[in-house]
């Protein structure tokens, strides 16, 4: 059975309760952060922040208001999803609930999956040597729970169920955003990238809210699936020799006593 969360922009007040959600249910901890004056806070995705709120503000070209626009970010959880088609250890794969899960102990750091991702939402931790991102709490979904965010949003900007209700909701709620005079309205993630498990209703042309108009996957990414990925076992094994190789010599650099020559 197909899940999606829909995230409703018209209802989301920035405030952020999902990011700390996020963060409490899967242990991530706590990291530095610099204020820029802007309003987003983190600015980029870590390996220890999965989930953020992203601000934008747009001037009307009719009335000259200005208006806000807030979205809560994070894996897009792609039908067609690039992290999976260009990942050589097969680490990166589609549950039956429709999320794309990394598998740590498959994954060899090689980085890229963070590098094609169409929406960069992936980040890599150095410490582990794995790619990190939101799961869709599939470990919460497998026990009946809703992911944390949707449980912690205090406007019910966030929604869970099957992909089906979801997709029901959001076509009411589109019409009746039109019917307000919100006649850019509509449903992003429906289609693209072959359907995504996380979908938003939407009061504006996506891009106001930093999310790619027609969202592509890289050409990259389709050569590597047709051409390379057959090589797979060759290519994982290169690249994990590779990978332990480099992380030797660095061992053997910067251990005690270890002159530079």
């Amino acid at each position: 059975m197909l899940t999606s969360k829909l995230i409703d922009t018209s209802k989301c007040i920035g405030c952020r309760a999902c990011q700390v959600a996020c963060k409490q249910w899967n242990g991530l901890p706590a990291e530095d952060t610099t204020f820029t004056g802007y309003y987003e806070n983190p600015v980029r995705f870590t390996a220890n922040s999965w989930t953020r709120v992203v601000f934008r503000e747009h001037e009307d070209e009719t009335t000259g208001e200005m208006k806000w626009y807030f979205a809560k970010k994070g894996c897009m959880h792609c039908t067609d999803a690039a992290c999976e088609k260009v990942c050589p250890a097969g680490a990166i794969s589609h549950t039956d609930r429709g999320a794309v899960v990394t598998d740590p102990r498959k994954c060899i750091g090689c980085n890229y999956c963070v590098a094609s991702c169409t929406f960069k939402v992936m980040a890599f931790n150095q410490k582990e040597n794995v790619s990190q991102k939101c799961t869709l709490c599939s470990d919460r979904q497998v026990i009946g729970l809703t992911p944390a965010c949707a449980k912690a949003c205090p406007t019910g900007a966030i929604n869970f169920g099957t992909r089906a209700e979801m997709v029901e909701l959001a076509h009411k709620r589109v019409n009746q955003l039109i019917a307000e005079g919100y006649t850019n309205s509509r449903i992003y993630g429906l289609e693209e990238l072959g359907g995504t498990a996380v979908m938003y209703i939407l009061k504006d042309e996506p891009e106001k809210y930093g999310l790619p108009n027609n969202p592509k996957v890289p050409v990259s990414a389709y050569i590597w699936n047709a051409i390379f990925r057959p090589l797979r076992i060759l290519v994982v094994a290169l690249v994990a020799l590779l990978l332990w190789d480099n992380k030797r010599q660095n061992e053997k650099v910067n251990s005690p006593g270890q002159e530079t020559k």
